[in-house]
């Protein structure tokens, strides 16, 4: 069994619109695009960075695929980027979309049937894991479906009160255990939570002597 690693940027108040951009989703007239863009530092390069050492495919939605495959073939050789750019565009993409014939980054192949049963077979296959960032509409019906294995959150200082949200209330009950936490000077928390592989443990403060 490979595991399935989400990364996402998240505010305060759990939403993870258009973190990268003022036009990267402005569905539903969300103003705020490009949140994360004035905390960036090498702190969260890093991180970013870390995330993609080992080898990896990529699980992506169709929004986040659309935005990754119309930015990363472009990066410039001499651009800063240039190592991650290189990782993302020669990895298999395996993408959640109804436009399977319309997939024109190297490496990318069309999910086929229903979702969570298509993600359980690439679950069981041997390979490297299954890398996720962003596509919060497809991860929501992957944490229903208790098959998210690791989480790394990137919490920003910032409320928006709107906008898309990657946790519904359909989400799995799970318990995950904390196996990093760090912040930056700008005050972006960066977590890694690991699922345990158990619902969540209740208890009563009545009794406790």
């Amino acid at each position: 069994m490979r595991k399935l690693v989400v990364s996402t940027f998240i505010s305060l108040d759990g939403v993870v619109q258009a973190p990268g951009g003022p036009q990267e989703d402005t569905s539903g007239g969300f103003p705020y695009g490009g949140w994360m863009v004035p905390y960036a530092d090498e702190i969260i390069g890093g991180h970013v960075r870390n995330l993609m050492a080992a080898p990896f495919e990529l699980l992506l939605g169709r929004r986040t695929y659309d935005i990754f495959a119309g930015h990363w073939p472009h990066i410039p050789a001499d651009s800063p980027t240039r190592h991650l750019a290189d990782r993302l565009n020669g990895a298999t993409k395996h993408v959640a979309t109804h436009r399977p014939e319309a997939l024109p980054w190297r490496g990318s192949q069309a999910l086929r049937g229903d979702l969570v049963d298509a993600v359980r077979a690439l679950q069981r296959q041997d390979g490297p894991d299954l890398l996720t960032f962003g596509s919060s509409d497809m991860v929501r019906q992957l944490l229903a479906a208790g098959l998210v294995d690791d989480l790394w959150l990137l919490v920003y200082p910032v409320m928006f009160g709107r906008g898309r949200r990657m946790f519904g209330d359909d989400a799995q009950p799970s318990a995950f255990r904390l196996a990093h936490a760090g912040s930056t000077s700008g005050g972006v928390l960066l977590t890694r939570y690991l699922r345990e592989g158990q619902p969540p443990r209740t208890g009563s403060f009545d009794t406790v002597a």
